[in-house]
């Protein structure tokens, strides 16, 4: 699996000096289960550690990522108070994690409403996008983890981004729905709402060697997508579940795990891509 292997090497990028404005990914996939969340919250956190300013946007009715990084109060403000509440500011939201560098904007099981609260809202695609523009020149980069659904919510995200990241996991069924996200939701949105839109990349997870079928699939992808997939490998290990219940990313719970040294390569991968600042 030659320039496929997770061992792949980028340089350490170097810390910066100043933030802003910051460049926004909306990590997608309309299928649940294939490691979104733990990316998003990992990757963050390896960006944390090479000087980036990140915010995290909770775009998920299931506050998985909330819940990831220890925020588990229900009483806290959230990005669906700050989407239907004209006089709350996004800094009245943010909440700073334990990871420093590290900024999170909250969701609970509140958010679920806001598709139907919102679908009657002029530009209601473009709602999140002006919540978030008044800090973006305090951030490096802004992720977004959407809900593993395509509605209104991701269709928000997408409109709001600059690139889109896709954690695929290595399994038939998730490759297969791929293809669909790609042509009927990010070309759609880059054609009509969003036309920066572009794919930062696809990141293979959940990668078991031990099995033919993992290892078929993670050909198959690169077979279909070429330079657009990661060459950084996500492997299946229980670290990332231990880690999330202790409501830390990986790269603080078991630094030194081979677990963080992957969200690292990531990290160090999406500089050299260009996707982060």
């Amino acid at each position: 699996m030659s320039g496929k292997n997770s061992d792949h090497r980028f340089p350490v990028p170097k810390r910066l000096t100043s933030h802003g404005p910051a460049r926004v990914i909306a990590l997608c996939n309309q299928k649940g289960g294939v490691g979104k969340t733990t990316s998003t919250i990992n990757t963050a956190a390896a960006l944390a550690e090479y000087g980036r300013k990140v915010l995290l946007v909770d775009f998920d009715p299931q506050g998985a990522l909330s819940r990831g990084l220890g925020v588990v109060n229900e009483d806290v403000k959230t990005i669906y108070d700050l989407m239907l509440d004209r006089k709350l500011k996004a800094t009245d939201v943010i909440v700073h994690t334990e990871v420093p560098g590290l900024d999170l904007i909250p969701a609970n099981i509140q958010l679920s409403a806001a598709e139907i609260q919102l679908v009657a809202e002029p530009g209601r695609e473009k709602i999140l996008a002006g919540v978030l523009r008044p800090i973006l020149g305090d951030y490096d980069l802004v992720m977004i983890d959407c809900q593993p659904s395509l509605g209104l919510l991701t269709v928000n995200a997408l409109t709001a981004a600059h690139g889109v990241m896709i954690p695929v996991a290595c399994d038939y069924f998730a490759l297969r729905g791929l293809q669909l996200l790609i042509d009927n939701t990010v070309e759609l949105v880059r054609d009509r709402l969003n036309e920066r839109l572009k794919i930062d990349g696809i990141l293979p997870t959940m990668y078991d060697p031990r099995t033919l079928h993992s290892r078929n699939m993670l050909n198959q992808l690169y077979e279909d997508y070429g330079d657009a997939v990661f060459k950084t490998v996500i492997k299946l290990t229980v670290k990332f579940k231990d880690s999330s219940e202790k409501g830390k990313p990986v790269t603080q719970f078991a630094p030194t795990s081979e677990a963080a040294e992957l969200y690292r390569a990531v990290a160090r991968e999406m500089v050299a891509r260009g996707c982060a600042p």
